[in-house]
């Protein structure tokens, strides 16, 4: 633990059709070494056995609330609605999200997440992937990693943009105080970061990356549903501010110009001596930059592999975002 200062807290988790998860991953939640917090499931609809579990869980654990979402509630596509019904349960002003598909491999998750309220309103966490064989798993992580490495250093120079949903905290007041979500409610994603994007605006933001707070997800084993995945996260872009936009499309536009010309130069013919070393310098800097970094985000074994991920995160993620960048997804995901 970083600090003495331990403030009550209420650890929020939305869940629709998730009883596999919970029943898997609650519990890490539920056993934290923290002296006064609450978790607060909501559980939106669920048409699995998630109602029954999470009654049989709230008779163990004296910390657990569990709000069920009738099924003849209307309300918009998307958690934004499951998470407000959360929030107005909780009965602590510090709130901690994470998401059902999520667990902690340390104790001390909540400690290290909420010290950071002693001097901030917001708290940026890191959310893993959990590590299994295969490209796709390796490509996630990776995916991962780059997310957080843009929304962390951009927090860091007060350009606060997102947080992720897995492993987010601010205060209950900073919630209403902004009306909720109210400015995009009728947009099924944006919960962390449309959300964040305002509310950040003069507050003091934090950022935690230490071992002890990350969550972890298992990645999905499937393509087709990791691309629907990233389409939902796409599709709040747009949105961003326009300072934003500029500086996120300013990394990979430059990896494309660095790349494109590397290759004409190679095609052209033109004399080793202009392009090797150019290779050599990329390199050593790439190895130079991310070495530390994926240490500290638990992902150092990709670092062997970083080039060629690299590569092909830019040009996958560059066709996903063209083709799907006005889409808007038609159910409810985290």
């Amino acid at each position: 633990m970083n600090s003495s200062y331990q403030p009550s807290v209420s650890v929020i988790i939305c869940a629709k059709d998730e009883y596999e998860n919970l029943e898997n991953y609650l519990i890490s939640i539920l056993n934290q070494d923290y002296p006064n917090f609450e978790v607060i499931v909501v559980n939106d609809q669920s048409v699995d056995n998630s109602k029954i579990l999470l009654e049989n869980l709230v008779k163990r654990f004296n910390n657990l609330v569990l709000v069920n979402i009738d099924d003849n509630v209307n309300h918009s596509i998307g958690k934004k609605f499951a998470l407000t019904i959360g929030i107005k349960t909780a009965k602590h002003e510090h709130l901690l999200l994470s998401d059902a598909d999520c667990f902690v491999t340390s104790k001390h998750w909540i400690s290290s997440m909420v010290h950071n309220f002693k001097l901030s309103d917001i708290v940026l966490g890191y959310g893993n992937y959990q590590k299994q064989p295969g490209f796709l798993n390796m490509m996630i992580r990776f995916d991962s990693y780059i997310v957080a490495l843009q929304y962390l250093s951009f927090s860091l120079k007060s350009l606060t943009y997102m947080g992720v949903g897995r492993n987010l905290a601010y205060k209950k007041s900073l919630f209403f105080n902004n009306k909720g979500f109210a400015n995009h409610l009728h947009i099924p994603s944006g919960d962390d970061d449309l959300f964040i994007s305002e509310v950040a605006i003069g507050k003091v933001v934090s950022i935690e990356i230490s071992k002890n707070s990350h969550t972890f997800s298992k990645a999905e084993k499937d393509w087709g549903k990791w691309i629907v995945q990233k389409k939902r996260h796409f599709s709040t872009s747009p949105l961003y501010k326009k300072n934003i936009k500029f500086l996120l499309a300013l990394f990979p536009l430059s990896q494309f110009v660095f790349f494109c010309s590397l290759t004409l130069l190679i095609l052209f013919n033109a004399n080793i001596i202009y392009w090797l070393p150019i290779i050599i310098i990329k390199l050593f800097m790439s190895y130079l930059v991310n070495y530390i970094l994926m240490k500290r985000l638990n992902c150092f074994d990709l670092i062997i592999f970083q080039p060629f991920l690299e590569i092909f995160h830019l040009c996958f993620h560059g066709l996903l975002f063209v083709f799907s960048s006005n889409q808007t997804p038609k159910r409810w995901s985290t």
